[in-house]
């Protein structure tokens, strides 16, 4: 009943706010807009089209808000009119009253705001979906003062967030059940996986670990900024961080003003990106423009500021490497090896043919290449590669759905700083180092670093291990140590093939040099 009860206040919201009269309005049929007019008679409707796109996401509540927001990225897709609109989603939802929010952080650290505060400004410099922020200055425990930002999370936020995911995972349900592609999409599991990230953007513990985390891994890139959290005043519901100063990214002529190199900028992005994924498998996935700023500091000017940690993707080793090999070879037009690895991990069915699946990927891929991003549509390249793995039955992978999300952000982002980006160039000597680092001797050493803990616990046993192995009567504990020790030293067998053919190659090849250089002096 309740489910039932939120899709019809759903539906009475849609039209309320005339959205069925903005989507019929924007086909051309006669029949359609005669339709229309038939449908919104009674109803004023005088509001701009976006205006009312933006209010009626504000009522439906922060999961149709964070959709708003992903679509206010993508200028490229929606009207200029309905973008601008839709951007004032990210940081400029209506504030709840200071009140609550002081409340909630008297409650939360069981003092009065005066005690913790020495100001607290009771204005909030941003309001959003789940929480809104205040600026303030904190005492510490030395006696320091320190400016700060005050995040609180937004009253009532969990009854409405449980609703709709109730709501989707039922009409996810209906789909895999319904639908001939139901069980290849993996609809509930989509679902389920937004659902805990969902979640976890609620608790601000769970956020202030996840900004610590990205600050340790960011530390000596010298692109990036991420504020420091105050530990002794993190709370589920109330979290304190150190004021980060910057201007909004996309109000690109403010940063062009204050000298920052704006091409520079949209380079960085990219690389800040891609190290996040391949080299951390850790990365900001809510990375719309209310959550990044560029810094114009003078001795941090263009530096990148990020901020709202509460959404990150992780990705394990299989994923990065299985996504950085995908990546290289679609820089390098290899499509064979881009259908090889699609079999490879099992994401489609394994009597595909490499040579169709080849020419599909081409298909897709090919006329986008050597393009500036103006000229590129990411959205447009993951449409067909939709279309395209709907036919060979290629399996959907919630895990990727965050990463899938945020390169849409990304490319959207990237088009407002340089529509000239050459998005494949700037990302193809990143990833061609990611891969060397893979198979050279720096990920040699990680590796035998790695293990030697387990190396010195079974290498004594190992003369043991072989006699009982051998004597065929192996206990599964000693069974499972052997094929674990005998795996390990697989791996390292492979990575030191790997580096001893590279040497070998190398000295044949400066051998050949000197030869021919000699041949050519005499």
């Amino acid at each position: 009943m309740a489910r039932f009860l939120r899709g019809i206040y759903i539906l009475w919201i849609a039209l309320r706010y005339g959205l069925d009269e903005l989507v019929l309005s924007s086909f051309r049929q006669p029949w359609l807009r005669r339709l229309t007019r038939i449908i919104t008679t009674g109803r004023r409707l005088d509001a701009p089209r976006g205006q009312r796109l933006r209010e009626a996401l504000e009522s439906l509540g922060p999961i149709f808000v964070k959709f708003g927001q992903v679509l206010s990225t993508r200028r490229d897709l929606m009207p200029a009119d309905i973008a601008d609109e839709l951007a004032r989603l990210q940081d400029r939802v209506p504030p709840f009253p200071v009140e609550i929010a002081v409340a909630a952080i008297e409650r939360a650290f069981r003092r009065p705001i005066d005690a913790i505060f020495t100001s607290f400004e009771r204005v909030p410099v941003a309001s959003a979906s789940i929480a809104q922020v205040h600026f303030a200055t904190l005492r510490t425990a030395d006696g320091r003062e320190r400016e700060v930002a005050v995040k609180v999370r937004r009253p009532g936020m969990l009854p409405t967030i449980e609703k709709d995911l109730a709501l989707m995972s039922m009409m996810a349900g209906w789909v895999e059940s319904l639908s001939a592609d139901g069980k290849r999409l993996k609809p509930r599991e989509v679902v389920a996986e937004f659902n805990k990230y969902l979640h976890d953007e609620l608790d601000f513990i769970r956020e202030a670990a996840n900004a610590a985390q990205l600050r340790r891994n960011m530390n000596g890139l010298d692109l990036v900024q991420i504020p420091e959290m105050f530990w002794d005043f993190c709370h589920p519901d109330v979290m304190v961080m150190e004021r980060m100063k910057g201007v909004p990214i996309n109000q690109v002529d403010r940063l062009h003003a204050a000298g920052v190199d704006i091409k520079r900028l949209a380079r960085d992005g990219v690389t800040i990106f891609f190290t996040q994924v391949f080299r951390d498998g850790f990365f900001h996935a809510d990375m719309h423009p209310g959550n990044i700023q560029v810094s114009v500091e003078p001795d941090s000017l263009g530096r990148y500021v990020l901020l709202d940690f509460g959404i990150v993707g992780t990705l394990t080793e299989y994923d990065k490497d299985y996504l950085a090999q995908n990546f290289t070879a679609f820089f390098r037009r290899d499509y064979k090896r881009v259908a090889e690895l699609h079999v490879e991990s099992g994401w489609v069915p394994a009597n595909t043919r490499i040579d169709e699946l080849e020419s599909a990927i081409r298909a897709v891929c090919e006329p986008y290449f050597d393009r500036p991003l103006k000229e590129l549509s990411l959205g447009m390249v993951l449409m067909r590669l939709f279309q395209t793995s709907r036919r060979f039955q290629v399996e959907i992978q919630p895990q990727l759905v965050l990463l899938q999300k945020t390169l849409l952000n990304i490319e959207g982002l990237g088009r407002q700083l340089d529509p000239d980006l050459d998005l494949w160039s700037t990302a193809k000597p990143f990833l061609e180092k990611w891969m060397l680092d893979q198979i050279g001797p720096k990920k040699l050493w990680t590796e035998l670093r790695d293990q030697a803990p387990r190396y010195a616990k079974l290498l004594p046993e190992l003369p043991r291990l072989l006699y009982e192995y051998l004597q065929d009567r192996p206990s599964g504990l000693h069974r499972r140590q052997l094929e674990e020790l005998l795996q390990a030293q697989h791996r390292t067998n492979r990575l030191l093939q790997t580096l001893i053919y590279g040497g070998v190659g190398f000295l044949l090849g400066l051998v050949a040099t000197m030869v021919l250089l000699r041949l050519r002096l005499f």
